[in-house]
């Protein structure tokens, strides 16, 4: 009987511990998002949400032929590496509020949908108002 508790106990302890590997997993940034071929956007925000695990930009681009096409971008550093540095959410909300003109380069998808990677943000003045990699 004390046998077969023991092998019970250790087939359930075995089950945890597979069942909660995947947990310590992140997700890929670089199998999302192909930042070696960069693209540059002229945009219109729509949205920025000041979230974990990665900010997210929401924002419109407009063809030559008038089209507009959504597109949707993840900052790659998480809220707390964006407040290290300065960056907080009322100063996203004030920098990226709705109707703000931006110039955005982004590592596109790799799936080919209008998403990519923020590399880089700046404004209509030229300066860089959020960066993806190097914070200032």
């Amino acid at each position: 009987m004390k046998d077969l508790r023991m092998k019970k106990t250790a087939l359930v302890a075995m089950v945890v511990l597979i069942c909660s590997v995947p947990m310590l997993a992140h997700h890929g940034t670089n199998i999302s998002y192909d930042s070696s071929k960069p693209i540059t956007l002229k945009a219109v925000m729509t949205d920025f949400r000041y979230t974990n695990p990665h900010p997210q930009m929401f924002f419109d681009v407009t063809d030559e032929t008038g089209k507009v096409t959504k597109w949707a971008a993840e900052v790659a550093p998480t809220p707390f590496t964006l407040q290290q540095n300065g960056w907080n959410k009322s100063r996203s909300v004030e920098a990226l509020k709705p109707g703000t003109k931006v110039t955005l380069t982004l590592g596109p998808s790799r799936a080919g949908s209008p998403v990519g990677l923020l590399i880089k943000a700046v404004n209509e003045n030229g300066e860089e108002i959020l960066s993806g990699r190097n914070i200032e």
